[in-house]
């Protein structure tokens, strides 16, 4: 026969810690990409996310609650929102919605850099500047965040002593942007775009 007392320890501190830690994983996830997409101004699909995370979240909790005295439950809680964090960050990085703004300043002509940032399609605006130790050039340019890795090689490649900055950017009116790399057949933030303010 099942012994009860062992089949009752194994899913206190085993099976129930496992899920309390895979709900937090999602919920952070979730509440991560929500965050994501109320800043690039989905307004839609940001309360459907919400929705589930706080689900999700409230199974959690009350299972924490109703085990007050299971400190593998706290355990499994708290490794859960570190693990959530961390994945929902991985995923941030994947889907890289929105726009970034790159500002370059460097003391060495910037020509060949411009030239070629121009030749993959990219809008790049050039002026001159005066820095702390003398007259630099300032290279300006809006991208997608996507291309964000591409564009630092080529500044690095170009003009490896540059000062760049990235910033994120809300929304631009216009812009000259390179085709956008499609991994599936419909890009994502093609498909997001409906879901946008105002769209």
């Amino acid at each position: 026969m099942l012994d009860l007392s062992v089949s009752s320890g194994l899913f206190e501190w085993v099976i129930l810690p496992a899920l309390i830690f895979c709900a937090r994983i999602c919920d952070v996830s979730l509440g991560t990409i929500r965050v994501i997409f109320i800043s690039k101004g989905i307004k839609y699909l940001a309360p459907a996310i919400g929705f589930f995370e706080v689900i999700i979240w409230l199974l959690a909790i009350g299972q924490v609650m109703n085990n007050l005295t299971n400190i593998a439950s706290y355990i499994a809680y708290g490794g859960g929102f570190a693990a959530g964090t961390f994945i929902g960050m991985l995923i941030e990085e994947k889907i890289s919605l929105g726009l970034t703004g790159v500002r370059i300043i460097t003391s060495d002509d910037p020509a060949r850099l411009v030239q070629y940032l121009r030749s993959q399609n990219y809008g790049v605006t050039c002026v001159d500047g005066q820095g702390a130790n003398g007259r630099v050039k300032m290279v300006f340019s809006i991208i997608r965040r996507q291309n964000l890795p591409d564009v630092v090689d080529v500044i690095r490649r170009f003009n490896p002593g540059a000062f760049y900055s990235v910033e994120d950017v809300k929304s631009v009116s216009e812009g000259v942007f390179p085709e956008e790399r499609r991994r599936f057949s419909i890009p994502y933030s093609e498909a997001l775009r409906y879901f946008r303010k105002g769209k």
